[in-house]
């Protein structure tokens, strides 16, 4: 009995891993779609506790939805604008910057030389060649617009989505065959998963506040790029604020000599300080952090799966994933490997009493 239950477990395993398999080939495959269901989920999210409030202020159902839409229309175009003008100047001044970073790394290398260090032209150029990495933060931007071209099929996804909000639930019991049904385990990891969301939203949106004003003041070109920026990879918490700093830094230190790099470094050390060790804490829980081992291969995963939107919503995904092991008695242990390297108490996370209380209104 024992061995059979041992080749059936076996078999189990096997049949698992070539499921994952077989999802991941599928993923890849069908990428853009993912991709644009991603987005607008994601945007639907955020849109979705502005809704509800609505509709318990006795706003219609429609008119929720349709003002919440309308904002983000409104947001988006500003950014487009905003962003996209900041993204073309950028673009078009990248050829000088690259020669100021070519007469840089000449001028290094001769001091290196001097110093009887032969070689560093081939390690500056190949394996730190910073003119690289600023071809790189030019092609992020154009990959971002590249995957919201279908902002107009992305805004009716995220509309049909809200406005199914409110009858989710009741369908969801109807199906069920039981009226009465509260589903705890499903309630809180949606609850989980949309205020995760929309506070990473929030605080990502004050640090790239923050490094726009700092930038400003130094003087450093396209602060607002540097912002969007800082907005973007702040949803990788610990590294996406190191890789969002590295092309600032660089831009300063070429325009106004190493002074300005390093104040334009400190500047991006001490707004992630705040965000990441007074503000996140505080405000989600230190219940819904991971590890950094699993931040940077969620990072590596995501990003070589889906690309540009997998990277930058690679922690959303696998906190996606990290909640509903949590909800689940059975996966709960992986839950828990996926958390910090301390595992938080349920004290350290929103209090009980506040989650129960709006649980019902949410969802």
């Amino acid at each position: 009995m024992t061995e059979r239950n041992n080749v059936l477990r076996g078999t189990h395993i096997i049949l698992v891993a070539a499921a994952i398999v077989i999802i991941i080939a599928g993923i890849s495959l069908a990428q853009s779609v993912i991709i644009l269901a991603l987005v607008s989920v994601f945007l639907a999210l955020i849109g979705m506790p502005p809704v509800l409030w609505l509709e318990r202020k006795r706003v219609p159902s429609v008119a929720s939805v349709a003002i919440v839409v309308s904002v983000m229309i409104i947001v988006l175009l500003v950014i487009g604008v905003v962003v996209g003008t900041s993204v073309k100047r950028f673009s078009d001044a990248l050829p000088f910057y690259q020669m100021r970073i070519q007469e840089q790394i000449t001028a290094v290398e001769a001091l290196l030389a001097s110093k009887g260090i032969i070689g560093a032209n081939k390690v500056l150029l190949e394996y730190v060649n910073p003119g690289t990495i600023m071809n790189l933060t030019a092609g992020v931007f154009y990959g971002l617009s590249s995957a919201l071209s279908n902002i107009v099929l992305i805004l009716l996804t995220v509309t049909f989505i809200l406005l199914e909000v409110s009858s989710f639930p009741v369908k969801l019991r109807a199906v069920l065959g039981n009226p009465e049904a509260v589903f705890p385990r499903f309630t809180r990891f949606a609850v989980d998963i949309r205020r995760y969301l929309v506070m990473s939203t929030l605080i990502n949106l004050f640090a790239g506040i923050l490094i726009w004003i700092w930038l400003s003041i130094l003087g450093v070109k396209f602060p607002i790029l540097w912002g969007f920026l800082v907005f973007l990879l702040h949803y990788i918490p610990n590294i996406g604020s190191v890789i969002a700093a590295i092309p600032a830094v660089l831009l300063a230190l070429i325009q106004t000599g190493i002074g300005s790099a390093v104040l334009v470094a400190a500047g991006y050390l001490v707004v992630g300080f705040i965000v990441g060790n007074i503000i996140q804490p505080k405000l989600m829980g230190r219940r819904l952090g991971l590890s950094t081992l699993v931040v940077f291969l969620s990072l590596i995963f995501w990003g070589s799966l889906l690309g540009l939107v997998g990277a930058v919503l690679c922690i959303p995904l696998t906190m996606t994933l990290k909640f509903a092991f949590e909800s689940n008695e059975e996966t709960k242990w992986i839950g828990v490997l996926l958390g910090p390297e301390k595992p938080a108490k349920d004290a350290d996370s929103v209090p009980k009493k506040r989650e129960q209380a709006h649980e019902k209104n949410e969802v």
